[in-house]
């Protein structure tokens, strides 16, 4: 197929590139830089460079592709998870403001399906683990309400179109280039013990590694319109995995404190992220993307 990439450069657009190439498509790759463009052109690419905030830029690049599929992977993300409070408007209006230029111009241009990034980790699930029929978190702390009402206006602006709709909801991305690597930014800020567990928090974060999403996205591309969540099997709670992942790294066990210190210094989303985040299946993810996630490393020592 030929296929148009939006946040080609980003963590999950360069194995996602990678991924469409071996299996045989036509890619075209958007960047608002010439780095971003030397770097596509390298990996083989044809290179659409256009800021995403520019409608008719953005509308001009896909006409001339030909695309049938547009995934849109546009993100602004800091380095480290402690700026995103202070990024996320920048963040927020690139995937809204610019994504609306993409999808407008998925329509004008005739594209015939449209994949959409979303979220498996601000889900609300009562009880079990969250899936596709789980609303977002709109009614959680603020910083992620935000956010939550962000993913579910891109989800609605993906399914209810005349374009075939895709929302693939990936849990938190680890592997190279994001904050969950040796040399990521969590990492960073774990070995300077900036990242505490809070003493009985059992929150169960849905994390996914970059390359496994990459591969379930092009699995979208002839799949059945709708949500996958997107997310690996492990569902331990940040109590556990957390310990493990600060050794994995080279970094101290991180410190232990309670739910009311953290409110004081971080902020309610910082204890949301440690006590009520619920976790979430991939059993449709499995099923219909054959998708097939590996365990975390830092889980099977």
């Amino acid at each position: 197929m030929k296929v148009f990439v939006a946040g080609a450069t980003g963590a999950i657009g360069r194995p996602l590139i990678a991924e469409l190439i071996a299996e045989g498509h036509t890619v075209t790759g958007m960047t608002h830089s010439e780095a971003g463009a030397r770097r596509l052109r390298a990996a083989g690419v044809d290179v659409a460079i256009a800021d995403a905030l520019n409608g008719d830029a953005v509308e001009g690049v896909l006409r001339a592709s030909h695309a049938e599929v547009v995934i849109d992977e546009l993100t602004a993300i800091p380095r480290t998870p402690s700026e995103l409070s202070a990024h996320a408007h920048v963040d927020q209006k690139l995937r809204i403001e610019g994504g609306n230029n993409l999808h407008r111009a998925a329509l004008a241009c005739g594209v015939r399906r449209y994949i959409q990034q979303s979220s498996g980790f601000f889900l609300d699930a009562k009880e079990a683990l969250a899936d596709e029929s789980s609303p977002l978190a709109l009614n959680a702390s603020g910083g992620i309400a935000k956010y939550a009402q962000m993913y579910a206006y891109l989800e609605q602006r993906a399914l209810e179109s005349s374009i075939e709709g895709v929302a693939l909801r990936y849990g938190f991305f680890y592997g190279p280039n994001t904050w969950y690597n040796p040399d990521g930014g969590a990492a960073d800020e774990i070995r300077k013990q900036l990242f505490p567990v809070i003493e009985g928090g059992k929150a169960k974060w849905s994390s996914v590694h970059i390359e496994d999403a990459a591969r379930a996205t092009v699995a979208a591309l002839t799949a059945e319109p709708g949500k996958y969540v997107v997310v690996d099997d492990d569902t331990s709670s940040v109590s556990v995995w957390l310990p493990r992942f600060a050794s994995f790294v080279g970094a101290p066990p991180p410190p232990f404190t309670t739910e009311d210190e953290v409110l004081q210094t971080a902020g309610e989303d910082a204890v949301y992220y440690q006590t009520k985040l619920c976790g979430a299946s991939n059993a449709k993810a499995k099923r219909e993307l054959q998708f097939a996630p590996r365990k975390r490393e830092w889980l099977s020592e």
